[in-house]
């Protein structure tokens, strides 16, 4: 028998090479102008068996394994065609930070991160693309998903009232009540707290409930837990609250939320403050603009209006109609100049003239509050739920939708 020499051995390497590539690899399905090679599926196959049997999860017959593949794949391979024509494109300069950003979630710097992908004998380029097609059909959906979503005020409040995960969210409340047999009784009480008395002082004399003697201090309970007569009247959830008389079979009682506690119970400080804004111009130079404001500040001093000259100076337009009013904001919103100034500055006085980015100002703090945002972040957590479920239930209309009017030829095993 003839014997190979290397070098003929290299002629033949690619050729056989290429038979292999050829008898593994095929056209497996075709979906309108895009192709699903065997390769993918067969890939896609052993990275869900994989990935079960990590997870001690039973892997099904090997046919519907391969349907579920088949037809996994055929939604993306839609979508992405949906990409295309709408133009989406995803540059290398996002990918790199995408791909940053994940590592970071992975507590891996990047170099690092590649590293533990190549060792679990995957190819970084491979992965790095398939997080492209991911963004890419992310961005699909949320264009033709997303902006048909909409939910109304009604819709929300149902929401927020019967669904089982908001409640669960909701904070604890640290209740004290006064319990009085009569009506007139209770009355007397709201004067009194009225006229500024201690709650709990006022619990210890007349209370006749169980627990007058701890000063009314009833256990910790959520809102959805307690008595729905006291869950309508503690419903804000504002710490501090003391309810109108609430009658019962056992008399009025009268309530103060004490405090409450909880994942999402938190509290920020918010500054209110007013300003007067001129910017310098190619007619008004810096120090034009500066003695102007100055003029300005001194007039005020002097007695004059702070929202009236606002009105008529003031170059900021989102707030001289307002006299200068800038609302109630929170630590890190304004530019770092003008928070210096502002936590620097005593309540009700105008401060000196300071020089941001936009120009020159002079400011003054009209209040400062510890404001509670609890319920602000539930309502957030809970619009994203909402919002989330709809949006589910529409991309699975959807995309059966885009499945139903696609050409889709699934090739048969040979």
């Amino acid at each position: 028998m003839k014997k190979l020499t290397i070098f003929s051995l290299l002629i033949m390497l690619p050729s056989m090479v290429l038979a292999r590539v050829e008898i593994l690899d095929r056209v497996a399905v075709i979906v309108d102008d895009g192709l699903i090679m065997e390769s993918q599926i067969n890939e896609s196959i052993l990275e869900i068996k994989m990935s079960m049997q990590a997870q001690n999860i039973p892997i099904p017959p090997s046919n519907e394994l391969r349907e579920e593949v088949i037809e996994r794949l055929i939604i993306e391979e839609l979508q992405l065609q949906l990409g295309d024509l709408y133009g989406i494109r995803i540059s290398d300069g996002e990918l790199n930070q995408t791909m940053v950003t994940i590592a970071s979630n992975n507590n891996l710097p990047l170099e690092d991160f590649i590293k533990t992908i190549e060792e679990a004998g995957q190819s970084y380029e491979l992965v790095r693309e398939k997080i492209r097609k991911d963004m890419i059909i992310q961005r699909v959906q949320r264009g033709k998903v997303g902006n048909e979503i909409s939910i109304t005020e009604q819709e929300f409040k149902s929401f927020m009232k019967t669904d089982a995960s908001v409640a669960q969210i909701r904070p604890e409340l640290s209740v004290r009540q006064i319990l009085v047999k009569t009506e007139n009784q209770s009355l007397s009480v709201i004067s009194r707290l009225d006229a500024g008395e201690d709650f709990e002082t006022i619990v210890r004399e007349v209370s006749i409930a169980g627990n007058a003697s701890s000063g009314g201090l009833m256990p910790w309970r959520k809102v959805a837990d307690m008595p729905e007569i006291f869950s309508k009247a503690l419903e804000e959830e504002i710490v501090g609250t003391i309810t109108a008389p609430i009658p019962s079979g056992s008399g009025f009682h009268i309530l103060k939320l004490e405090e409450k506690r909880g994942p999402f119970v938190k509290y920020e400080d918010q500054w209110n403050a007013r300003h007067i804004l001129l910017m310098p111009t190619a007619i008004r130079d810096l120090n034009a603009t500066l003695k102007e404001i100055e003029d300005i500040r001194n007039r005020i001093l002097a007695g004059e209006d702070f929202g009236e000259l606002a009105k008529e100076f003031s170059e900021d337009e989102g707030s001289a109609q307002r006299g200068g009013d800038l609302d109630w904001f929170s630590k890190g919103t304004m530019v770092k100049e003008f928070e210096d100034m502002m936590l620097n500055s005593e309540l009700n006085t105008v401060s000196e003239v300071f020089q941001t980015g936009y120009g020159y100002h002079f400011l003054e703090v009209l209040g400062k509050r510890n404001f509670d945002k609890t319920s602000e972040l539930i309502e957030d957590r809970a619009y994203s739920a909402l919002y989330s479920r709809k949006f589910d239930e529409e991309l699975e209309n959807t995309l059966r939708s885009i499945r139903a009017e696609a050409f889709v030829e699934i090739k048969d095993l040979d």
